[in-house]
């Protein structure tokens, strides 16, 4: 199993792109990050509202590696934790190397279920122009690859603090690889 650390915790009662950092987050059993505009049971990202607002809510914590705002600034962009939107910023564990279904243990009692990847869009590029293209990309193969951190469901409620371990727990095999939520 891997294990990693919580670096920063951020949440937004408002809709904006970034979210404020946070001493601490308290994630609530299935609905989310406790007074975040993404918590609920059903969909609350916009365009999937616009959709069909009674899909379950599928995203209702975002993780990003903290490595992955080490990757940016060496091609010279600076994004900070909570810059991209996400609620949990970690290190130390390969995010989206991860199967869906892996959950992660935060802190001493939150459990989060990882349910995809993050599908990063234009709004990245109103945020740092050119930076879409540093989190999404093509592999050797010409496959997509989103890079903008991973989304989940929280199984256990708990309080969720920087310098909380992460520990990963696999699904049983065979492990799917996560896709666009």
């Amino acid at each position: 199993m891997d294990e990693g650390t919580v670096t920063t915790v951020s949440s937004n009662g408002t809709y904006s792109f970034t979210k404020p950092n946070r001493e601490s987050i308290t994630l609530l059993a299935g609905l989310g990050v406790e007074g975040d505009v993404h918590a609920g049971v059903t969909v609350k990202h916009r365009s999937r509202v616009a959709q069909d607002p009674t899909q379950p809510n599928l995203r209702q914590v975002h993780l990003i590696h903290a490595e992955l705002f080490d990757e940016v600034a060496e091609a010279g962009f600076e994004v900070a934790p909570g810059d991209l939107g996400e609620n949990v910023t970690t290190r130390g564990v390969d995010l989206l190397a991860l199967p869906a279904g892996a959950r992660l243990h935060l802190g001493a009692e939150a459990v989060v279920e990882i349910t995809g990847l993050r599908n990063p869009c234009a709004q990245i590029d109103g945020f740092r122009h050119g930076l879409l293209k540093q989190v999404v990309g093509r592999d050797a193969d010409g496959e997509l690859v989103r890079k903008a951190g991973i989304m989940g469901i929280v199984l256990t409620g708990g309080e969720v603090r920087p310098g909380d371990p992460v520990r990963v727990e696999l699904p049983a095999e065979p492990h799917r690889p996560l896709e666009r939520v």
